[in-house]
């Protein structure tokens, strides 16, 4: 079996699948005798995943691309929405923030940086507008908590009770928005 080994200062293994290849992840001390261990003993779910990603990339591939104009339309639609959904829940979450950047990006939603600015991806805007509100929140509760800790959790869970439904969403459809953009 065939994977990139990432080793860093981490306690345990894990394993992921990005754009078509195992990745493992796993602490500095770890042997590999107990790497490969760990992924015969996960093979099935390792098999199960490329296959489905393997699935997503074909269906990505034959998915139309947005044209320039569609995506510059999808940005100034963004500019204008997206601004305002930030702006309505910032109060709710109990946070201030810096500025907001829309961008068309080919794997990430939205993020928050140290000083608070915040940058969304415009193809949000063909999520459901419940999916948006969700990524919005997430980010903006990166304000009180930099991190993906229980405790962020819980607190955009205290303003978006559905984000997980709205996440699971993102990780079943979002790939063919992503595509949308082309290479």
């Amino acid at each position: 079996m065939q994977y990139l080994l990432i080793r860093s200062k981490r306690r345990s293994v894990g394993a992921q699948i990005k754009e078509g290849k195992l990745v493992v992840h796993a602490p500095l001390f770890m042997s590999v005798e107990e790497i490969e261990g760990f992924l015969l003993r996960h093979k099935v779910w390792i098999d199960r995943h490329l296959e489905a990603d393997r699935e997503r990339r074909e269906v990505a591939a034959q998915s139309a691309k947005l044209t320039p104009d569609e995506v510059q339309s999808l940005m100034r639609q963004a500019r204008e929405y997206i601004p305002l959904r930030v702006q309505y829940y910032a109060p709710i979450v109990g946070v201030t923030y810096g500025k907001v950047a829309i961008r068309a990006q080919r794997s990430r939603w939205g993020s928050c940086n140290a000083k608070g600015d915040l940058s969304f991806n415009c193809l949000l805007m063909l999520a459901p507008p419940e999916v948006l509100d969700s990524i919005v929140v997430h980010e903006l509760c990166h304000r009180k908590q930099m991190n993906h800790s229980r405790r962020f959790y819980a607190a955009v869970l205290r303003v978006c009770p559905d984000y997980y439904k709205n996440r699971k969403w993102l990780k079943e459809n979002g790939y063919l928005l992503f595509a949308k953009l082309g290479k």
